[in-house]
């Protein structure tokens, strides 16, 4: 528990570090320097080094947030899309709402072109569970359309991923929601 805000501290002032370097070299030029672009170069390479630095910083805190002894992680992906038009979905664990997100047409469309969205990411204690996810958007005959789908699974050490798959099922002329547990 101790080594998380160390972390943070740590992470903090090498950022600090960074931004204070970016910063004198900018106040600090001296009269002599007749070639801009060297200059230039310079402060293109500190804000590559500050990009750097803040990707380092977003890894490692999604590492200590989501550690995966503890990290379920829930993508979206969609087939064909002929019998509906995806608009919003629901995300319940264990009876509690964890995420809900409503598409534009350019999301769903990426979607349909074989795209795949991660919907959720978060941390569940090890036993059993309850993904409910619930779907709205226009159906088959432009309708309204509100469907769910369930999965019990099982959380057990490791990271657990769980696919929500949206397909046509050509046969019902009807569209198709299931949950796909990756073990």
């Amino acid at each position: 528990m101790n080594r998380v805000p160390k972390m943070f501290t740590l992470v903090a002032l090498i950022l600090a570090l960074g931004v204070a370097h970016v910063l004198r070299a900018a106040e600090v030029v001296p009269a002599q320097v007749t070639d801009a672009r060297g200059l230039d170069e310079e402060i293109q390479a500190l804000k590559k080094d500050v990009v750097d630095l803040n990707r380092d910083l977003f890894t490692l805190e999604e590492e200590l947030l989501f550690p995966a002894n503890t990290q379920v992680a829930v993508f979206l992906s969609m087939d064909v899309g002929e019998f509906f038009a995806l608009d919003t979905v629901q995300l319940r664990i264990d009876n509690k709402e964890v995420t809900q997100y409503l598409y534009t047409p350019r999301e769903a469309e990426s979607l349909l072109k074989g795209g795949v969205q991660r919907l959720y990411l978060g941390n569940i204690k090890l036993g059993q569970h309850e993904l409910v996810a619930l779907f709205t958007g226009k159906g088959p005959h432009g309708d309204d359309y509100s469907r769910g789908a369930r999965l019990k699974f099982s959380k057990t050490v490791g990271a657990k991923y769980l696919e929500l798959k949206i397909s046509d099922r050509q046969r019902k002329l009807q569209p198709e929601f299931e949950i796909k547990d990756w073990e």
